[in-house]
């Protein structure tokens, strides 16, 4: 086994080597192409502005700005000067002075167009303690803090020092938050780096959002870690998704199953490959399960080998994947640890043997030392130095992995622990469901009862669904009550949440 990385670099160290006139990254609606020096250049302006502004190493500045250069070089820079804390600009006001308040903001950065009602907001959730600035891009692209003309030389931070704070998605209660050293993060992103082989010939195409770990570090980081070219459109769009992988010649995008959806629909309507694909080393699927069906879809339709991996925001992101051809790549599984060792455990402690089913624990340089100001959350999620991830799986002959699913989503009919993956890929089958989620309801004799929720593609009664699942699954695993909706809520980077699912259907149960 390779022996695993022990050291990192800070964030803006990782791409320091590469020479400055390479084209780092691309504004596809601007036509605007940043080279690394400038890159580098306007990071070490932003940071000594923060500075300026007294942010010192530890200090949170909260950020909630759209895709695109401002949030990349911002990210840094904070990174540089104090610690990122990146939120979601879709938070509605009640989460937005939660998130804000949790982080213990001083600054927060925002877009023009959205200042002056975030800066409201701002004041209500922290008064005067925090100071709200607007984030501008000049028409060269040159990123800048409105009104903030001063420098300060920064205090360069050491490679244990906290570069971002996220937090966990809550699926499970309080949003817990994660403190990511840049050691974390830079081994993180050299890790997938390595795991698909990237060069400075490649080209990723961003469509994650950059307040999340995938986007920043998969699509963004690791690329920058290589000497590649991001390109950055300011949000996900299905139409010229395809056009802007050909103008500019991407190699590989990292995406969530959901977009991977939205692609494979748009596909459909175009006659044979889409114009774009021909560069196309590879698709990455990460954040949400793959069902084998789309996975074997997509490669169908664009002509490039898909690698699922797994991931999470307490790992920096990447613990395992699916290699690169010639090796294998297994439908169902989220392939090998990367450069993160993996185990399967029991209730008790104990490391289970190949094909036993049990908590999925990691252990590695890129995975946090604990949760901030949470000490009851460490003392449940950490085991002799391994990581509870809260996901239920199992390892194979060969190390890969498979999950089985999240061990509070198992559904408990009557002593029976049904897996949702496993009802979700049969539904997905169908040729007339599109998406699909199963979950566990209330039931007075059993416990639990299983159910789900379908988007259809083509037309299908409920009686139809519920006697294809018949067929395909024993009794006690197989729906007794299938909603036909038109939408299946999703976190903002395209994650189910069955507990939701769960509640939104629970009323409707017969």
């Amino acid at each position: 086994m390779t022996p695993l990385p022990t050291t990192g670099s800070t964030l803006p160290g990782l791409f320091e080597s590469v020479p400055a006139s390479h084209t780092a990254i691309v504004l596809p609606e601007q036509s605007i192409r940043i080279s690394y020096g400038q890159l580098q250049l306007q990071v070490e302006a932003v940071a000594e502005a923060l500075s300026a502004c007294g942010i010192r190493r530890g200090d949170r500045v909260g950020m909630a700005l759209p895709n695109g250069l401002p949030a990349i070089v911002s990210l840094l820079a904070a990174a540089m000067a104090g610690t990122a804390a990146p939120l979601n600009p879709a938070y509605k006001e009640d989460e937005f002075l939660f998130y804000l308040d949790d982080t213990n903001a001083r600054i927060l950065l925002l877009p023009p167009d959205g200042a002056a009602d975030r800066a409201d907001a701002a004041r209500r959730a922290a008064g005067d303690r925090v100071r709200v600035i607007a984030v501008a891009m000049s028409n060269a692209g040159e990123v800048s803090l409105s009104g903030v003309t001063d420098r300060r030389a920064i205090d360069l931070p050491s490679v244990d020092d906290v570069a971002l704070v996220l937090h966990t998605s809550g699926s499970t209660g309080r949003p817990k938050r994660v403190p990511l050293a840049h050691k974390n993060l830079s081994i993180s992103a050299r890790n997938v780096a390595r795991s698909y082989a990237l060069t400075a010939d490649d080209v990723s195409l961003c469509v994650m959002p950059l307040f999340h770990v995938h986007g920043l570090v998969a699509s963004t980081l690791a690329t920058l870690a290589t000497g590649g070219t991001v390109v950055v459109p300011a949000k996900f769009n299905p139409l010229s998704f395809w056009r802007v992988a050909r103008d500019y010649g991407v190699t590989w995008y990292s995406a969530v199953p959901t977009l991977h959806q939205l692609l494979l629909a748009r596909a459909a309507s175009m006659p044979g490959k889409p114009p774009g694909t021909e560069r196309l080393r590879f698709i990455r699927s990460c954040s949400a399960s793959l069902a084998p069906q789309v996975m074997h879809e997509l490669e169908a339709a664009f002509g490039a080998p898909v690698l699922e991996a797994y991931g999470m925001t307490e790992a920096a992101h990447q613990m395992a994947s699916n290699p690169l051809p010639p090796e294998e790549r297994k439908p169902g599984s989220v392939g090998r640890g990367t450069h993160v060792e993996i185990s399967i455990m029991d209730a008790n402690g104990r490391h289970l043997g190949i094909g036993e089913h049990g908590e999925v624990v990691i252990r590695g340089p890129n995975v946090i030392g604990g949760y901030e100001n949470n000490p009851e959350a460490n003392a449940a999620s950490f085991t002799d130095g391994w990581f509870h991830t809260g996901d239920q799986g199992y390892l194979d002959a060969d190390s890969y992995l498979t999950l089985v699913g999240r061990i509070k989503e198992l559904i408990n009919r009557g002593g029976e622990k049904i897996s949702p993956r496993e009802v979700d890929e049969v539904l997905l089958a169908h040729p007339a469901i599109a998406e699909a989620v199963c979950f566990g309801v209330p039931h007075p004799t059993w416990g639990e009862e299983v159910a789900a929720a379908v988007v259809l593609r083509d037309k299908a009664t409920e009686g139809d669904l519920l006697s294809y699942c018949r067929e395909r699954l024993a009794d006690y695993k197989r729906p007794k009550q299938i909603h036909i909706t038109e939408t299946i809520p999703r976190t903002a980077t395209g994650k189910i949440q069955r507990r939701l699912v769960a509640e939104a259907y629970a009323h409707k149960e017969h």
